[in-house]
């Protein structure tokens, strides 16, 4: 079971990000990953649509024999990591939330947190919820950045244009006094260097890549999952073929990719 593979899915090329910190943390773990492009962003969708959509990515991340499943998008993660729970039973679950919380808990308890995301992140509270949980002190405003993903879907990145957009959301009146910012989207990373630089290292910007692949590590570590045969392969699959798709994945993963339209008919 060790050399099977590591299954991670996102709505599209945000969660490359993870996929990619998950491939440097752990160098040799076969990986499938799925983006279901037809379907994105997540984040404009139901609850209700989010869950089924997760649902059929686990089945058909199950059928390959993933040991353990990744779900690379704070939306689905959100929404639908309890439907994705009840449905796996056997091998360990992992959503980009919980890593964040824990490092959040231990290391800025007591300070004025800012969350951006998706509006389905945003609006099911979860961060607020689960911070505080952990952390009565900190505060927590969040705001929805709902222009962001497909802004860094199309490659507006680093440019006049991006720059406009992160600046107008930052400046909102709702993350006026936080010291520290979490990026709860998984497409977030790849304009990390631009909000740092909104920000001029005034504010701690929370990279979570790092943090959701070092816990993914030891946690199968402890599980003794860990694949010691380091001939590794990386599939691609996504629910709807684009150009864009492609190129960002080699742009992760410089290497001979296999990347194959799979529609699940969702």
């Amino acid at each position: 079971m060790n050399k099977f593979p590591i299954g991670i899915f996102d709505s599209g090329i945000g969660g490359l990000t993870i996929a990619n910190a998950i491939s440097k943390e752990l160098p040799n773990e076969n990986i499938i990953y799925f983006g279901d492009t037809k379907h994105l962003p997540y984040g404009e969708k139901s609850n209700k649509s989010i869950q089924l959509f997760s649902k059929d990515i686990v089945d058909f991340l199950l059928l390959k024999k993933c040991k353990a499943i990744v779900i690379a998008c704070n939306s689905a993660s959100a929404i639908a990591s309890n439907t994705v729970k009840n449905k796996v039973k056997n091998i360990p679950v992992f959503n980009v939330i919980d890593p964040v919380v824990k490092e959040i808990s231990e290391k800025f308890s007591n300070y004025n947190i800012g969350v951006i995301g998706t509006k389905a992140t945003i609006q099911s509270k979860v961060y607020e919820k689960k911070i505080n949980k952990k952390c009565p002190n900190a505060k927590v405003s969040s705001l929805a950045t709902p222009l962001l993903a497909p802004m860094i879907e199309e490659r507006f990145i680093n440019e006049e244009i991006s720059h406009t957009v992160i600046a107008n959301y930052l400046s909102n009146k709702k993350l006026k006094n936080i010291d520290t910012l979490i990026l709860a989207c998984t497409h977030y990373p790849l304009i990390y260097n631009e909000i740092k630089s909104y920000y001029k290292n005034e504010v701690t910007v929370i990279n979570s890549t790092k943090i959701i692949s070092k816990h993914i590590s030891s946690s199968l570590k402890e599980l003794n999952m860990l694949n010691n045969n380091p001939k590794t392969k990386y599939q691609f699959y996504i629910s709807n073929y684009t150009k864009e798709f492609e190129r960002s994945a080699k742009l992760f993963f410089k290497q001979d990719l296999i990347l194959k339209e799979k529609d699940l008919n969702l």
